[in-house]
């Protein structure tokens, strides 16, 4: 009962405030008044980076925030987990944990940059990850600019299901691909598969065409499951842990190279 009404939610909650046919990407203009940055944060502890071994006297700490929308999320997660006064002057001061959050839409990529509060830290580019030479090019030159290899910490949130749709299984399988090759640890947030109904549901109560790879797509039902397997099998990464599910039943998994 409790995942239905779930479900009906987050599906009622997208019907009033966005026409998902003008978002096929997940690129909802009010995502964040929904779905807000506390539902992740709750579960994910503020030691993080410590925990993980990123500290004060390891130097730059590099975090990624995949598909971030209008920024919210990625202002609150650097708030929750650098835990050191917000000034401008003080992050400036600090120094140790920088953030780099992208999306497709540049619309929402430029109210991100207009509204960002710590923009010495935080860094918001227009990027799609599913373009190969573009996406790697921008990548590593960021990475470059701050002498490392990778990201130490990839957040990968409510992406999965969207580049799944739009590009099929092997656009979902590349992504994961992609990202653990450039990240240490990723925190990945992948849909369950009753998201993918209720997106298609809305498609086709607003008259619209299906997504292209809807009815095609093998890789079903459990697909944090299914992402786990290709990280582990594929990628060379390991579930390190897992910090339980949102309101909207979606797990938090973190994963580390292995």
């Amino acid at each position: 009962m409790a995942a239905c009404t779930t479900e009906k939610l987050e599906s009622d909650a997208f019907d009033e405030i966005n026409d998902p046919g003008a978002a096929p990407y997940g690129n909802f203009i009010n995502y964040y008044t929904f779905n807000p940055p506390e539902n992740r944060l709750n579960l994910i502890p503020k030691t993080l980076i410590q925990d993980l071994g990123y500290s004060d006297s390891h130097g730059t700490t590099l975090m990624l925030d995949v598909g971030c929308n209008s920024g919210e999320l990625s202002v609150a997660l650097y708030r929750h987990l650098q835990q050191k006064p917000q000034s401008e002057e003080d992050t400036k001061a600090a120094g140790t944990l920088h953030l780099l959050g992208f999306d497709l839409d540049e619309s929402l990529i430029r109210r991100a940059q207009q509204t960002n509060p710590l923009p010495t830290n935080i860094s918001f580019i227009p990027l799609d990850i599913t373009e190969d030479t573009e996406s790697r090019s921008q990548l590593e030159g960021y990475l470059t600019r701050h002498g490392c290899s990778r990201f130490h910490v990839c957040v990968c949130l409510a992406v999965t299901m969207w580049v799944h749709l739009n590009h099929g299984d092997s656009g979902l399988l590349e992504l994961l691909s992609r990202l653990a090759s450039v990240s240490q640890h990723l925190l990945l947030e992948a849909q369950p598969w009753k998201c993918y109904r209720s997106a298609a549901r809305r498609l086709r109560k607003l008259g619209r065409c299906d997504f292209d790879h809807f009815k095609t797509l093998r890789i079903r039902g459990d697909v944090a499951q299914h992402a786990t397997e290709h990280l582990e099998r594929h990628c060379g990464m390991e579930l390190l842990q897992s910090f339980g599910s949102t309101a909207w039943d979606r797990k938090l998994l973190l994963f580390k190279r292995k």
